[in-house]
């Protein structure tokens, strides 16, 4: 029986990078792996799905490309060489974490991982040990009873990028991340989608004026939104598939070549052993204290399959403190207040913290400030003047409680806030440190400027 002092069941973003820095500590380290290195977000899921959508963005360009005096005659997509390309960048990702597993010596073992009592982890008949095993086996696409997907005609996200000929009409029901850079990347290849979504606004957890805004902007682009409405009723006898949708106005029916159902996910629990070894699990999530400890002693748990955002930045930051604090060193409990949330259709959002909704039912005195990229230079100049970047601060103590932004490129502009909020920067604070002329980031000074009465440009 091999023996290691960390075994860690799955290589996604929470695993891989668990398994590094165990390596770093100095921990003998194994990671178990059933299909490819990387997991869902280097192969399925991350990684190349934004390459599909760089290329819906660079045919969105070439499509107008008169709007910047340029001229571009027949320009066209090849969907098939689409495809190819994100598989390509994700095999490259998927390589790269082979030649970081051999660059720490962590040992690579290939197969399903079984728990077993006794701190033992079987794969493919095979017994390993360790001091702490480090649960990171991640989700997937969830299914619903009146949803099933059969892989043809109702897909889920990992079909979605693969499929072999492009759909001219797509229902998308659910209106999450996922759900929404999908309706972005195949309307922006032409096809016909409607979104459905169960709840009142799409993209239910974000601001409500992000919603609104990002609403607005697909509907500009030709996609359709049903929102209050529920699918009850698929048939897929046909050559293509039929949906019976409940609406607030009475039942609709929709037809479509197919479904993408993006109703959320489900943790990959079964079948590895919690049961077995006594590990306590509550609707579909195994319980871990603030460092990820279950409640069995050498057993870890961390990512998708715990209570935490279903993030890979917080799958990796969870692995990361889990074994720091088994190597004995001081840390902190992750904030869960203060993780960043990303959407990469077009435009792009990006928040954290509170909503104003949320802030305002917690009882804070709220300043708001909100800065549209209409009125932003960069905005203009790029010819991206869609969106906004909206703050929220108390008004006693001028703390940053929230920061929400929708438009081009913002998704690599929320580090500014997610930071802020970590060293407890004030409103005034965030408007006397300057911004450089012209970007996108200006944005918010700007819009903190709108909350304390300042603002220059609008």
């Amino acid at each position: 029986m091999s023996k290691y002092d960390i075994i860690v069941l799955g290589s996604g973003p929470g695993g891989y990078v668990t398994a590094i820095r165990a390596s770093q500590l100095g921990f003998k380290t194994a990671v178990i792996e059933k299909e490819s290195l990387g997991g869902v977000c280097l192969n399925w899921g991350c990684i190349p799905t934004k390459a599909l959508l760089k290329s819906a963005q660079v045919f969105e360009y070439l499509k107008h490309a008169e709007d910047y005096g340029l001229s571009v005659k027949d320009a066209d997509k090849d969907f098939d060489a689409i495809v190819k390309r994100s598989r390509g960048v994700a095999d490259g990702m998927s390589k790269g974490v082979q030649f970081l597993m051999k660059k720490n010596k962590i040992d690579v073992i290939e197969g399903f991982g079984k728990l077993k009592t006794g701190k033992k982890v079987e794969v493919e008949g095979k017994e390993y040990s360790a001091d702490h095993i480090i649960i990171a086996t991640g989700a997937r696409s969830r299914e619903l009873p009146s949803l099933k997907q059969d892989g043809k005609k109702v897909i889920g996200y990992r079909e979605a990028m693969t499929l072999k000929e492009q759909p001219k009409k797509m229902i998308v029901v659910g209106s999450g991340a996922i759900g929404v850079e999908f309706a972005y990347f195949y309307n922006s290849m032409g096809t016909d989608v409607t979104i459905v979504e169960f709840l009142p606004n799409v993209v239910p957890v974000e601001d409500e004026d992000v919603s609104k805004q990002l609403e607005k902007s697909f509907k500009k682009s030709g996609i359709k939104i049903m929102t209050s409405s529920e699918v009850t009723k698929v048939d897929t006898s046909g050559e293509g598939v039929v949906a019976t949708v409940k609406t607030a106005k009475g039942e609709e029916t929709l037809e479509a070549d197919i479904i993408l159902s993006a109703i959320g996910i489900k943790s990959n629990i079964e079948n590895i052993g919690l049961e077995d070894v006594g590990i306590a699990v509550d609707r579909d999530k195994i319980l871990v204290n603030n460092y990820y400890q279950t409640n069995i002693p050498g057993y870890y748990a961390i990512g998708d399959v715990t209570p935490g955002q279903a993030l890979a930045h917080v799958a990796s930051a969870e692995g990361i403190l889990c074994v720091e604090k088994i190597a004995g060193q001081h840390v902190e409990a992750l904030d869960y207040g203060n993780i960043p949330g990303c959407t990469y259709a077009s435009p792009e959002i990006a928040s954290v913290g509170m909503t104003e909704k949320q802030a305002l039912e917690k009882g804070f005195d709220i300043k708001v400030g909100k800065f549209p990229f209409s009125a932003s230079g960069k905005a203009s100049a790029s010819g991206a003047k869609d969106g906004f970047v909206k703050v929220i601060f108390d008004a006693k103590y001028g703390e940053w409680l929230g920061c929400h932004m929708i438009g081009a490129g913002v998704t690599d502009m929320i580090a500014e806030a997610v930071l802020g909020r970590k060293l407890e920067t004030t409103g005034h604070e965030v408007l006397k440190a300057v911004h450089p002329h012209p970007t996108m980031s200006e944005a918010v000074m700007e819009a903190v400027a709108a909350a304390y009465g300042e603002v220059i440009h609008l």
